[in-house]
């Protein structure tokens, strides 16, 4: 895949005729006679080539005055997988975007994030999308109040203002003009095994106080292998924060307007999602947050045919291919908790985090399971007593520092960190070196190429596979799996029996 596919027409034309579930996401069809935009693997007989054109965003569709298809319904394709494989103004933009930044406060919010001016910003997305950042937002908009729309009971001048339009006014305009159909028209055409959730009040929790309960199905393309990806979260899940139980791992979320419950469940074609709110206007973010934690935009495709051309890799990815990258619903989170499992054991890492929690997170209740609290907040644990912490003098230091900038805003993680920046930031703190880093850029920024050649479960996989032993030959050797030297890692740890490499029973 490569960008700009929207504008390589016949490379376009093929995958609508083939109906491949791969492009979805990539670019997407409007069809001139009908007025529609569909994905490319719409099930409905291909219109002839001269009434097709190709936009590569859903708001570009949407702002060339095109609707929404109801047969394959569009808006529900995975992301694009250029957003999480390219540290570009755009990516960037496109990020925060997803992250609700543009929704809470608007272009300006975007500016001071990415350094650029909003109309740099405004003509890049421009250019590259089709459709600017309020284009983009208003998109986002649509989509979550379909969402509302079709699987809670809410009055809908309450998925209104849950979704962020200025107005139901502006809501119903909207759904209209999207999906061609009034909002009660478009709840009453919910298929019957859609579940609603309750009605809520306005803050989104119910008359008894109980918080808006969601179910959601998260695509994604395949092959998605799930052992290693819940096998990691499930093996290194922080007590109180994280758990697996029947067969679904569980976490809570800090969210823009408060907290969640998130339920993730590996399906054959989807993720099971139940998201519980205790406030709805948080649905898309939280949403934003699953889908980046199992890596569902991703395109094991490309990823898989990469990794295949070097034959000590291709057995295995033959054995087990679609492999993602478990990544993180909070990047400040990860940093510390990379810290905390600095030349310790998981079954250590998990305690001293578990310690925490206990003493600085902030409670939550879960009636349908064990968790207990939020992780704590850097402000949190930047006002700790570092003579509590339970580590060797060194490390307290580098827990300390990471917090403390953490905290004052000095150092910033986040989707729209620039990876190679932010690495070398990190590489400035005391305690820091190139293992901590990496795994930081690999799991909480993102980074698809991010490798880690000094990690012990690496260089014991090179070994036995008979891949260079030393750090730097091994990194000369995987100069051939590059972009996705992050998915070889995953590859290479799958070799070994640790628990992170299985999905737990």
């Amino acid at each position: 895949m490569q960008n700009g596919m929207h504008t390589d027409r016949e490379r376009c034309l093929r995958a609508v005729r083939s109906k491949d579930a791969r492009f979805d996401g990539w670019f997407f069809t409007a069809v001139l006679t009908t007025g529609i935009y569909c994905r490319p693997s719409c099930p409905v007989v291909p219109p002839k080539p001269q009434n097709m054109v190709f936009h590569p965003s859903a708001a570009a569709c949407q702002q060339a005055g095109f609707r929404a298809c109801k047969r394959c319904r569009p808006d529900t394709s995975p992301g694009s997988p250029e957003w999480n494989q390219r540290a570009d103004l755009v990516a960037r933009a496109m990020r925060l975007t997803a992250a609700g930044v543009v929704a809470r406060g608007g272009v300006p919010g975007l500016a001071p994030r990415l350094g650029y001016s909003t109309r740099q910003i405004e003509r890049q997305l421009l250019a590259e999308l089709g459709a600017g950042p309020l284009a983009l937002a208003r998109a986002q908009r649509a989509q979550t109040a379909r969402l509302l729309i079709e699987t809670t009971a809410l009055p809908m001048a309450e998925i209104a203002f849950a979704a962020g339009f200025a107005s139901v006014r502006a809501f119903n305009d909207t759904v209209r003009e999207v999906y061609a159909l009034a909002p009660t028209a478009l709840r009453a055409r919910r298929t019957p095994r859609q579940p609603t959730a309750p009605a809520t009040s306005p803050t989104g929790t119910s008359p008894a106080g109980t918080p808006t309960a969601l179910s959601l199905r998260l695509p994604f393309r395949a092959p998605l292998n799930p052992d290693n990806l819940f096998g990691h979260l499930a093996a290194t899940a922080v007590p109180g924060v994280e758990e697996w139980r029947d067969g679904a791992y569980r976490r809570t979320l800090r969210l823009p307007y408060g907290h969640g419950i998130v339920a993730l469940t590996p399906q054959p074609d989807h993720i099971a999602c139940r998201l519980t709110l205790s406030d709805v206007r948080d649905l898309p973010v939280a949403i934003t947050r699953c889908r980046r934690l199992l890596d569902l935009d991703a395109d094991p495709v490309a990823v898989d045919d990469q990794l295949r051309t070097d034959p000590v890799l291709a057995p295995l990815v033959d054995k087990a291919p679609g492999r993602r990258v478990p990544r993180t619903v909070d990047e400040a989170e990860f940093a510390v908790r990379a810290v905390l499992g600095q030349q310790v054991s998981t079954a250590a890492a998990r305690t001293h985090a578990a310690r925490l929690v206990t003493a600085h997170g902030d409670p939550v209740d879960d009636p349908e399971g064990g968790l207990t609290h939020l992780f704590p907040a850097a402000g949190a644990l930047a006002a700790l007593d570092p003579a509590s912490l339970a580590m060797p003098r060194t490390r307290r230091t580098t827990f300390t520092t990471l917090v403390g900038h953490l905290a004052d805003g000095t150092l910033r993680l986040g989707v729209d960190s620039d990876w190679q920046e932010t690495r070398a930031r990190l590489l400035q703190l005391p305690g820091f070196g190139p293992w901590t880093v990496d795994v930081i850029a690999m799991r909480a920024l993102g980074d698809p190429d991010a490798f880690l050649p000094t990690d012990l479960g690496i260089r014991r996989a090179a070994r036995d596979l008979g891949l260079p032993a030393t750090p730097a030959a091994l990194t000369a050797r995987a100069a051939a799996w590059r972009p996705w030297r992050a998915y070889a890692v995953q590859y290479l740890w799958a070799t070994d029996s640790h628990p992170i490499n299985f999905l737990p029973v």
